[in-house]
């Protein structure tokens, strides 16, 4: 499928939907579910765009299926229906969905392409996780394989496929070779990008329809950006 874009109605950019789904592409700064912050979440968004579009009275259901960090952008899905959430559910929960996130870096991986593997613990108090080489107490196997897609002049494009889904995965296993992700100070990066967000994108979701049972690949554009611009 390509990088397309059904609606764009008060900036939500739904990039797929059905009876039984709705796929958009998150904007840095939000947040999918509320949280102590008080923001509106995502969710209440897409709940209000499908109240207004189908004109529903009352309440209108949407499940949560996966969450993106609040600097992040791109795909996020939900389920429309109570039928379609548990069986997503269950397709995160077995593994059986691809998601590929790309990533810009300042500094060079170690390898043209590699798999990570680490242990990460993650610590409430500051929202951080820390990469171990070995397994050590409270910690959670980590893994991910990545490819450099692209040199730029100043950064490295990474492509990278996750294989299991643990907080600020991505981001922890990056630093943890040296390649902290643009903006992403949490993690090293000298220097926060101008709108707070980090330069990491999820790019393509691939899974089967709950219903449906059909093949849906879902691509995102990228956020507009000059130095994203020069990755296409």
């Amino acid at each position: 499928m390509s990088e397309k874009i059904l609606s764009n109605k008060s900036n939500l950019q739904v990039l797929f939907e059905d009876n039984h789904i709705i796929v958009v592409n998150k904007r840095a700064g939000d947040i999918v579910q509320g949280d102590k912050t008080g923001d509106k979440p995502l969710s209440d968004v897409v709940k209000s765009y499908i109240k207004d579009k189908y004109n529903k009275p009352g309440n209108v259901y949407l499940g949560v299926v996966h969450r993106l960090d609040r600097p992040t952008t791109g795909i996020v899905l939900f389920s429309k229906t109570s039928k379609a959430l548990p069986r997503l559910n269950k397709l995160f929960a077995e593994k059986k969905t691809n998601k590929t996130y790309w990533a810009l870096v300042k500094n060079q991986p170690p390898k043209q392409q590699d798999t990570l593997i680490h242990w990460l613990r993650k610590n409430p108090k500051n929202n951080k996780s820390t990469a171990f080489i070995k397994e050590t107490s409270d910690s959670k196997k980590a893994i991910l394989h990545y490819k450099i897609l692209k040199q730029l002049d100043n950064y490295f494009l990474l492509e990278i496929e996750l294989e299991t889904g643990r907080h600020h995965q991505i981001r922890c296993q990056l630093a943890s070779i040296g390649c902290p992700i643009k903006g992403d100070l949490k993690y090293g990066f000298k220097r926060s990008n101008p709108d707070a967000s980090i330069s990491l994108h999820a790019r393509q979701l691939e899974f089967t329809h709950p219903v449906k049972k059909e093949a849906i690949s879902v691509i995102a554009p990228l956020p507009k950006d000059t130095i994203w611009d020069a990755c296409l």
